[in-house]
């Protein structure tokens, strides 16, 4: 795992109580993970190799999105619109502004995210009831391999940019950016959302 620090049990605590509401931000991000994916695809067009691997990933984040809309049927939750968190848009705020090694950070923020997705996946698997915690568990296998896809993007656009030197840059961006990422998803947060930090409440 590329994370810096591990979810608390505080956020975990919240998730229990407060499953609906995670549920509906979880049906979010995968649609947001679904057009993240595009976005890149658009941005990189002449990358043929990110973009054959991103398709096919837009398209897995989009039955998992289906997914989630049938539990929250079969739960009757309402579904409902959610403002969402602080996580995503900070975390963007650590990506560079020039190319290249804005496309650098931007596949290491994607792997961030989908590492955190899957541990607490795997979190959720062991502390929620059935069919929710069967459910959780059954996608973390999923989100393992989505953060290992954009590890082996981000690897090979610092090739791209550095030659021989590109394991070195890697290394670098990625302990800048996993130290924000960490800092997000630990640190008191007043709102409960999948990704966000400790619950300020708790």
């Amino acid at each position: 795992m590329i994370l810096r620090a591990a979810t608390e049990e505080a956020w975990v605590e919240t998730a229990r109580r407060e499953w609906r509401a995670l549920l509906l931000d979880h049906a979010n991000c995968e649609k947001k993970a679904a057009s993240t994916a595009l976005a890149l695809i658009f941005a990189y067009p002449e990358d043929r190799a990110l973009t054959a691997r991103l398709s096919r990933l837009a398209r897995e984040e989009l039955r998992h999105f289906e997914q989630v809309d049938r539990m929250l049927e079969r739960l009757d939750v309402p579904v409902a619109r959610v403002a969402p968190g602080r996580y995503a848009g900070e975390l963007r705020r650590g990506v560079s502004a020039a190319e290249p090694l804005r496309k650098l950070d931007l596949m290491i923020c994607g792997a961030l995210i989908e590492a955190r997705s899957c541990e607490r996946f795997e979190l959720l698997a062991t502390q929620l009831v059935a069919p929710l915690g069967d459910f959780y568990g059954g996608l973390a296998a999923a989100e393992r391999r989505h953060a290992s896809l954009y590890v082996e993007l981000a690897e090979a656009a610092a090739r791209e940019i550095a030659g021989e030197d590109g394991a070195a840059l890697y290394a670098e961006r990625l302990a800048l950016l996993a130290q924000l990422e960490a800092r997000l998803a630990t640190s008191p947060d007043p709102e409960f959302r999948f990704h966000s930090g400790t619950p300020a409440a708790a």
